[in-house]
């Protein structure tokens, strides 16, 4: 049996918000949007989150005419401090792994935390690669940096005119 073995993937990003905007910024259909699973060359046609333990999150982000559907389910919410879901992305895993937040005072702002657990080994480095550009992307959403790492989708629409 050659089954590949999962890993942990862990990011660190600093930002000059406190604890309480970025936590929330996880949890808000019309914030998330502009930065969760959001790509450069897609726009994320749907967004719906329903922020309680339990409860259910989808994006949609079409990239060249693809739509690719985000799903999981919220596990722990504590805010400001801690976010944990399950994460599938049918598309292109048919499992769920599980994504943990942990955001904590640092200075003025704060340190968030981000660990995907149980991510296939060979897909390591784009998944680190992938929630590095979501970190930078929400640092753009909370006001935080020079632009977004991705198009918003006002910026897509003016680009196709």
């Amino acid at each position: 049996m050659n089954a590949e073995q999962n890993i942990d993937v862990r990011v660190t990003r600093r930002f000059a918000a406190a604890p309480k905007p970025v936590f929330d910024a996880w949890l808000n259909p019309e914030k998330a949007r502009q930065f969760l699973f959001a790509t450069e060359s897609g726009e994320i046609i749907r967004a719906e989150i329903d922020a309680r333990v339990g409860g259910l999150f989808t994006f949609v982000d079409r990239r060249d005419g693809e739509e690719i559907e985000h799903t999981g389910k919220y596990l722990e919410i504590d805010q400001p401090q801690l976010l944990v879901f399950t994460l599938s992305v049918g598309k292109y895993s048919p499992g769920e792994s599980r994504v943990i937040i942990e955001i904590v005072p640092s200075g003025n702002g704060c340190e968030l935390t981000l660990t995907h657990v149980g991510v296939q080994a060979g897909y390591a480095k784009r998944t680190e690669a992938g929630w590095i550009d979501i970190l930078g992307g929400l640092a753009w959403a909370l006001g935080e940096g020079s632009g977004p790492t991705v198009a918003t989708p006002a910026e897509k629409r003016e680009e196709s005119r």
